[in-house]
């Protein structure tokens, strides 16, 4: 048991999940600090499965990445919302019902996880990605809570740079 404990590296820092960045691109007005939470990327590959007499192999088959949960704070100004909103209306407007083109809307984000200096350990480029849902939250009378927005990011891929 004791020589389990000397195989680990005696100067190990671990991730952090409070250490990290979401950086959008700066015409889109999201400011890094507005993210409260946001979840690191997800993969999942298919198998596919091939019948052989009474048995199976499989391989690997299609693989997706899945969308991205992130949760905003909404300050009063600069506006979270009014920031998301203009996001949201690149690729759909509410008011006209028009569509906007793919290169309009995706856009890549940066995903960085921090060590306790500041310096950027772990980054993630999240390529063409667009909200696919924005919930601006709810308010009550009886709570003095901070005024949150949830939304969802669709990245078509993720690439961890290091």
């Amino acid at each position: 048991m004791a020589d389990l404990l000397l195989k680990s590296p005696l100067p190990y820092e671990p991730k952090r999940e409070n250490r990290f960045i979401l950086r959008f691109p700066s015409e889109l007005g999201i400011n890094e600090w507005f993210v409260e939470t946001a979840a690191r990327p997800t993969i999942k590959i298919n198998s596919v499965e091939m019948h052989f007499l009474n048995t199976s192999t499989y391989v690997a088959g299609r693989f997706n990445w899945d969308p991205i949960s992130v949760k905003f704070r909404d300050p009063i100004g600069p506006s979270a919302a009014q920031a998301l909103m203009e996001w949201v209306r690149l690729c759909a407007e509410s008011v006209t019902g028009r569509m906007g083109y793919a290169a309009g809307y995706m856009k890549t984000v940066d995903l960085e996880m921090l060590d306790p200096a500041g310096v950027v350990v772990e980054k993630w480029l999240l390529v063409n990605s667009f909200l696919t849902d924005v919930n601006f939250g709810a308010l009550a009378y009886t709570s003095d809570a901070v005024a949150n927005i949830s939304a969802t990011l669709r990245p078509q891929r993720c690439v961890l740079v290091y």
